[in-house]
């Protein structure tokens, strides 16, 4: 296992991070996964036993109820263990207060995330997403306070646009407020678009990045294929499924890149999981990958992606084929780039 600094930070945590969005089940959460106390103990082994020596988690995931299982599987094992945790959207009630990131909604959430995970602190605490009905001044002072208290150890967001990151970093310079380390997103061979601006805004402010749904919600966890039958109980045989919209996937080129995934798979004696997560570690600015598993086999199959490298010729395949089209300016400035 490789360990990588996080951003400026001195902090190294293993490039392969447990995401827990899959602990605890519960009413909203149970299409991700329903995992319990027992078997999370036993994942937590498996993987600090492989090297990782991060966690992710959120208050949010199951209400709470993720962070609990975490909290109790740790027990003597805290201090092998760099937490992460984030705050923004409803985890224990429906109020008007009950979300968003206010002082109010901050410093209540990072208490109630400290009891669960049976904790003094921290290690890393996360914005989850943007809230634009909160002056962005507050929600910093309070995680700066909450760093300067000693609850939380560094702090990142998840899910900005650039220009609230860096309007965040900005605002951090000019009243000498914590500022982040980390940034949170999605970013799979499904879904490159944090190349645009937010992946360079972070390696041009020492901001380590990490990638949620590394695997596009598993269409590249080898279950699927062009040529394969859907698999039974799987998210993309359930047209139902409220999990669709939120791993976007354009099929016909998700399908092309699969092929590709299986020869550079074989050629390395690998899995299309493996492959699929190891481009990413190849590529600029990531620092770690949380995987979203749901089962020890899965858990088992992804830590081998860090075993190996594919050759650049072989990323360079996979970035044609999962290229996409660029935006404007980002066509107008590709376009004009040789001028200088």
């Amino acid at each position: 296992m490789e360990y990588r600094y996080l951003g400026k930070s001195g902090l190294r945590v293993s490039e392969l991070c447990l995401g827990t969005m899959t602990f605890g089940g519960g009413e909203i959460f149970k299409e991700f996964g329903n995992i319990q106390l027992t078997e999370a103990k036993e994942l937590i082994g498996t993987a600090l036993d492989a090297g990782i020596n991060f966690i992710d988690t959120a208050d949010v995931y199951s209400q709470g109820l993720s962070e609990e299982i975490i909290g109790k599987s740790l027990v003597a094992k805290r201090e092998d263990v760099i937490l992460l945790t984030k705050v923004r959207f409803p985890s224990y009630g429906s109020g008007p207060n009950d979300t968003g990131l206010t002082r109010y909604h901050i410093i209540r959430n990072v208490e109630r995330s400290l009891k669960n995970l049976n904790t003094d602190y921290i290690d890393v605490y996360m914005m989850h997403a943007p809230d634009f009905m909160t002056p962005l001044e507050e929600s910093l002072k309070a995680f700066d306070d909450l760093v300067k208290q000693g609850k939380v150890r560094y702090i990142g967001c998840s899910n900005f646009p650039a220009w609230w990151l860096m309007k965040a970093l900005w605002i951090s310079d000019k009243y000498n407020y914590e500022k982040f380390i980390t940034y949170q997103g999605q970013y799979n061979l499904a879904s490159r678009e944090m190349e645009l601006d937010i992946i360079p805004a972070c390696m041009d402010n020492g901001i380590g990045i990490m990638s949620w749904s590394p695997l596009a919600g598993g269409f590249f966890s080898g279950k699927y294929g062009k040529n394969k039958v859907l698999p039974k109980n799987c998210r993309r045989s359930d047209p139902n499924s409220q999990l669709l919209d939120f791993f976007p996937v354009e099929e016909k080129k998700g399908y092309l890149i699969i092929d590709k995934l299986e020869k550079i798979a074989k050629n390395h004696k690998a899995t299309v999981a493996q492959t699929a997560l190891n481009y990413l570690l190849q590529k600029s600015g990531i620092v770690s990958i949380v995987l979203g598993i749901r089962n020890k086999e899965q858990l088992k199959d992804n830590l081998k992606s860090s075993e190996w490298k594919m050759d650049e010729e072989e990323v360079a395949k996979l970035d044609e084929l999962s290229s996409y089209d660029l935006p404007y300016p980002f066509w107008h400035i590709k376009m004009n780039e040789g001028d200088r």
